[in-house]
């Protein structure tokens, strides 16, 4: 009777042993025959973001939604690979893609009502995450389970443990944007995969259980204990040894704490951006192109402090506005002890205060705790309070007055902005409103070395380098002198600094009687001279004398629009539009010899498999480039300009202690806009500051003066380490010695100058008296009268 009981028990098992394998054979082959092939993960292709690279190779900026870096699997330290196993998956070289003693203990333990934990494998999070979906509940739920096992099968089938885990590792989202260890190294702590400390890769490793939670910028102390239980973990498998494992608990966070960039080319990278995007659509953002400007890192970011320690520099200058608003502090204790409660409301109603007023680089966000007419108290939070006096408060002086709007009254809970000087000292200073640009060319080829659009990218994406259009002012009259010298005017000509009028019948609309810059006249003086000092009436004179059409046209020599120069006497004075980046160009035809060269920014366009998307071909001055003006004009020009940086309205230059350096400043109409363009034969520098919507600077501000700055500040680390080149006259000019204050052959008390061989020098003919020869007593008084 046992027995045949026996028998029937083992009958009904193995009958439904055998009906519950071909179901579940059936099922598998349903299932295997749903799941996709595994192509994608033998040639995987993720989604890398557009790259931008200086020419050095510096990480310029990255665009796209995720973050990443591949790396195989024999680049990543062994640690961290340790520190993976010890948090997600100790036995992964041991099981077949699932763990099925982890399995039953995660089951058990979620059946108890136990902490909940899982089971899932390596292999198991990379079938999840290339191919299935996020369900959890319902009948949606097991399917998704089970297609998660049979594809974790398949990969193990397919691929070595190896492969599984180096897809494991440049897949997984890790917070930050960052997707796999090496763009999460990056965005954690700032530096490649290979350099990560055994306790970074326990805080790395801890966060693929969950990015948000265990996120160390958002939640330290949970990823702290996420990161304990790691380094544990790893002590329990003997990864780590006593030692080792001690060392690991004890290290400081080493958390990047500048997450902003490190070299300052917003501006620049948004033209990388746009220029990609038009190349290839949408999958710039995707296909890991890497892009290798001509920038150079350590210029740009000379370029960058320049350009804002000059704006700040000019705000100083200016009126203190008031405060940018007021938050609702606390008030003081009336005893003077401050308790927990109240510190820790002061220090809310801050946070609240930063919140609304982001720092914005160096200048920095402070909150008044106490104002009066002797001294301010500034705060940034705990331990960060100043106390402020005399000199230090002058810049805000006229907020603090009695008389002083409600508005821009400094009183407790005030915001402003705090700089610091080379000693740490802090500044008061407020936003600018005005704006700036500075680029730099190589004028031997064109390429952009350094390029600022703008005071802030955060607070205004307008590009002024390209996208503003200007008045170049007294910048642009060394492109009439060069026309002048086509046209037999030498640049010892005597021109007449004298009053212009020219009536309403003439100029076709309003009177017209230009002043210089300082309303004063010097009577007759040579052409260089007149450059040298910015003489309006001289300029305007030469124009006149070689005609405004002919300008017209030769202007377009070194690549402006004729359009935006109408030929009429104001050309003279750079009444025209133009941007910083087409005077860069047409000042590179000075620099390098006559030559036109066109700007560009990109070198080369790389996909992740080295393929070249992209390069550019520039022409090159002296080789292929067409030569725009004569040479012997580009010598003669670039000497004249170099007197202006020697001896006239930019010998602020000097400081740079450099005798190769040429330029012009410019300040048109009202000090609206201020220039300087400036220039040796390797680099071209151009500088503007103006407002968006048109208004004076000031009255005392001029392009030597704001502008210039700027310039000279760049200068001193782009052209550190750069040997003087001798200028050297090319065929076709003469030197020839002329009298100190006019145009004539003689042998002693004179200044020597370079000449056209076919318009040299002649004898001295008065401009005023028509004598020839040297100037009479007559002559003289003549002179007296009218000057």
């Amino acid at each position: 009777m046992f027995k045949r009981w026996v028998v029937y028990l083992a009958s009904v098992l193995g009958g439904l042993l055998l009906v519950g394998g071909v179901l579940g054979t059936l099922v598998w082959a349903l299932i295997s025959a749903r799941l996709p092939s595994l192509d994608v993960l033998t040639d995987y292709q993720p989604k890398l973001p557009l790259r931008v690279l200086s020419e050095e190779g510096t990480v310029l900026a990255e665009f796209g939604e995720e973050r990443r870096s591949i790396v195989k699997l024999a680049e990543v330290p062994v640690h961290v690979r340790q520190a993976i196993l010890a948090a997600e998956d100790a036995n992964f070289y041991e099981h077949s893609g699932v763990d099925w003693l982890a399995a039953l203990r995660a089951a058990y333990t979620n059946t108890i009502g136990g902490p909940r934990s899982g089971a899932g494998t390596i292999t198991m999070q990379v079938a999840r995450n290339f191919f299935l979906t996020r369900e959890r509940s319902g009948v949606a739920g097991y399917l998704r389970k089970a297609n998660e096992v049979v594809l974790t099968f398949k990969i193990e089938h397919d691929l070595t443990k190896d492969q599984i885990l180096e897809l494991y590792i440049n897949q997984i989202y890790l917070g930050q944007r960052a997707y796999g260890f090496a763009a999460a190294a990056k965005a954690y702590y700032g530096k490649p995969l290979e350099k990560v400390t055994v306790a970074e890769a326990a805080m790395l490793a801890g966060l693929p259980k969950a990015p948000s939670s265990f996120n160390p910028f958002v939640n330290p102390k949970r990823a702290a204990l996420r990161q304990q239980y790691v380094l544990r973990r790893m002590h329990e498998l003997d990864y780590l040894n006593d030692a080792n494992y001690k060392a690991a608990l004890a290290a400081p966070p080493t958390l990047k704490t500048d997450t902003g960039p490190t070299v300052h080319s917003e501006y620049l990278n948004e033209m990388v951006r746009q220029f990609v995007f038009d190349l290839v659509g949408e999958t710039a953002y995707t296909r890991g192109l890497s892009v290798t400007t001509t920038i150079k890192a350590r210029d740009q970011e000379a370029a960058y402090q320049a350009l804002r320690r000059g704006v700040l520099d000019y705000e100083r200058r200016q009126a203190f506005r008031g405060p940018e608003g007021y938050v609702e502090l606390p008030a003081p204790p009336k005893d003077g002890k401050e308790t927990k409660e109240s510190k820790e409301a002061l220090a809310e109603a801050i946070e609240t205060a930063f919140s609304q007023f982001p720092d914005a680089d160096d200048l920095l966000t402070a909150v008044v705790l106490e104002a009066s007419p002797k001294r301010v108290i500034i705060t940034r939070g705990e331990g960060e309070t100043y106390t402020l006096e005399g000199e230090a408060i002058r810049f805000v002086r006229n907020a603090l007055a009695e008389n002083a709007s409600s508005g821009e009254r400094l009183r407790r809970g005030a915001v402003l902005r705090m700089t610091q000087d080379e000693k740490g000292a802090p500044r008061l200073a407020q936003l600018p409103l005005v704006e700036a640009a500075l680029v730099a060319l190589d004028p031997n080829d064109g390429a952009v070395r350094s390029l600022v659009g703008g005071f802030d990218f955060g607070k205004n994406q307008y590009n002024h380098v390209t996208q503003a259009s200007r008045q170049p002012g007294s910048s642009f009259k060394p492109f009439i002198y060069s026309a002048a010298l086509e046209k037999g005017i030498t640049s010892t000509t005597v021109i007449n600094d004298a009053p212009l009028f020219f009536p309403a019948a003439q100029t076709g609309g309003e009177d017209w009687e230009p002043k210089n810059y300082d309303g004063k006249f010097e009577g007759p003086m040579r052409v260089r001279t007149a450059l040298a000092k910015s003489k309006n009436m001289v300029s305007i004179r030469v124009l006149r004398s070689i005609g405004p059409s002919y300008a017209q046209d030769y202007i377009t020599k070194f690549g402006f629009d004729p359009k935006q120069h109408p030929a009429y006497l104001t050309l003279a004075l750079g009444a025209g539009q133009t941007n910083p980046m087409q005077m860069a160009a047409a000042y590179s035809v000075f620099a390098n010899g006559g030559y036109r060269v066109k700007p560009y920014f990109i070198k080369k366009i790389v996909d992740p498999k080295g393929t070249v998307i992209f390069e550019e071909s520039p022409v090159v001055a002296g080789k292929d480039a067409e030569q725009a003006i004569d040479p012997r004009n580009a010598f003669i020009m670039t000497t004249m300009l170099r007197d202006v940086v020697r001896a006239g309205t930019a010998a602020k230059a000097m400081a740079l202690g450099r005798g190769d350096l040429a330029g012009k400043t410019g300040t048109t109409n009202d000090s609206v806009d201020a220039w300087f363009a400036g220039f040796n034969q390797s680099l071209v520098g151009v500088a503007w500051v103006g407002f968006d919507q048109p208004k004076s600077l000031g009255e005392r501000e001029t392009g030597g003066g704001v502008a210039l700055p700027i310039w000279i500040n760049y200068m001193k680390t782009a052209l550190k380490g750069v040997p003087e080149i001798p200028l050297k006259p090319p065929g076709g000019v003469v030197s020839a010695t002329v009298s100190g204050d006019g145009e004539g052959l003689v042998d002693t008390g004179a200044v020597s100058d370079w000449f056209y061989s076919e318009f040299p020098p002649r004898r001295f003919v008065d401009p005023l008296t028509g004598n020839e020869g040297g100037r009479s007593k007559q002559d003289e008084e003549v002179r007296q009268q009218l000057f």
